[in-house]
């Protein structure tokens, strides 16, 4: 509940940010995750992280809503790990996350800005992960081990580059879940592309 009127009182601080005779825009999010780490609701069994540093790959829409200076951003996207797994005991491979956020950007990073600037993004939302996908040993699902979806809340923090409708940028992501005792950490590089403000910017008749 306490997370919930966090999430509704910054979402009015954005709406009042936000000059609603902006621009509009649409496109696509996508992610090189260089480092996960998702831990899951503790089942006293079996070690409950799993992580990945290699092949993390993420795509999905993305909307932009403001001008030059500011925008807001809904956004979604699917993270695919095939390679993830438990050092702690090997239980199978593979995980995948579906972080779905809203995000104020300032500057480069509004994605409407045609002049080449640096700029930063805050972020949050939820995330539902799931780990061992392909492969949970037998033994371990006798033993009551099970790999299900969980959420947690996620917060965002990004800063890179901008320029006619394409950014560059750092990421850090971090989710939680005090009720399950749930979190995700993710550090990556992240690509965002306008394609109204980019088409206008390669081909103005296109």
């Amino acid at each position: 509940m306490k997370v919930s009127v966090i999430y509704s009182i910054l979402f009015l601080i954005i709406l009042g940010t936000i000059d609603l005779s902006g621009q509009i825009g649409y496109g696509l999010t996508a992610k090189t995750e260089l480092y996960s780490r998702y831990k899951n609701p503790p089942d006293n069994i079996s070690p409950d992280a799993a992580g990945s540093a290699l092949l993390n790959i993420g795509l999905g829409p993305k909307l932009w809503f403001g001008g030059r200076h500011v925008s807001f951003s809904p956004e979604a996207a699917v993270v695919f790990s095939p390679f993830a797994l438990s050092t702690g005991e090997f239980k199978g491979l593979g995980a995948v996350s579906f972080p779905i956020m809203g995000k104020l950007h300032f500057l480069g990073m509004t994605n409407f800005n045609n002049d080449g600037k640096f700029g930063f993004a805050l972020g949050g939302g939820i995330q539902y992960t799931r780990t061992e996908l392909f492969g949970l040993k037998n033994s371990l699902e006798e033993k009551g081990v099970e790999r299900k979806y969980f959420k947690t809340y996620v917060v965002e923090a990004d800063f890179g580059f901008g320029i006619s409708g394409f950014s560059l940028h750092g990421l850090v992501r971090y989710g939680f879940n005090n009720d399950t005792d749930a979190n995700t950490i993710s550090v990556g590089i992240g690509y965002d592309f306008n394609i109204p403000v980019l088409r206008e910017n390669i081909d103005p008749e296109f």
